[in-house]
């Protein structure tokens, strides 16, 4: 892969996961210490029960960047597959006929699609993976909007210490 190609697929990678960690995973933080704020409100909860709440608190946030990572190393293997594919394909080629050059302009033209195919993927990607985040915040937040997030009723907290 060229230099320019390489620096094209980082900046969308980049910004795919700017995207992401501005409209969701910063969000989810939010609600995060929210949700660990109000672990420690309860002065009845022993320590063992404030750091479980907490955990529980930072399973949904942990769980969504999991999902960012593995999507996107999801999407650099296949490209890497890709590009393994035309240079098998270029080395395939090579014989008395063909020339270096027209291999090499094969194999540059078969990378370049492989780039190209997948830089169209980055908008479904980045839209598939809002939608499992949104899902992801509503699990955190665990209510409509304008609830108290400290009123331990309205968002599981008892329910959840007395599971413990």
């Amino acid at each position: 892969m060229g230099a320019l190609q390489q620096l094209w697929v980082q900046e969308a990678g980049g910004a795919m996961v700017k995207k992401l960690e501005r409209g969701n995973i910063q969000k989810m933080q939010d609600l995060v210490f929210l949700c660990s704020a109000g672990c420690c409100e309860d002065s009845q909860a022993s320590t063992q029960q404030v750091h479980q709440c907490i955990e529980h608190c930072h399973a949904p946030l942990a769980q969504a960047q999991f999902l960012i990572m593995s999507e996107f190393e999801k999407f650099q293997d296949h490209l890497a597959r890709c590009t393994l594919h035309c240079n098998n394909k270029a080395k395939d080629s090579i014989d008395v006929a063909n020339k270096e050059l027209q291999v090499k302009r094969q194999l540059e033209s078969c990378v370049t699609k492989c780039v190209d195919d997948h830089m169209n993927l980055v908008p479904t990607t980045t839209k598939k993976l809002k939608e499992s985040l949104s899902s992801m915040g509503l699990l955190l937040a665990i209510g409509s909007e304008g609830r108290n997030l400290f009123k331990k009723e309205e968002w599981g907290f008892g329910s959840f210490k007395q599971s413990l």
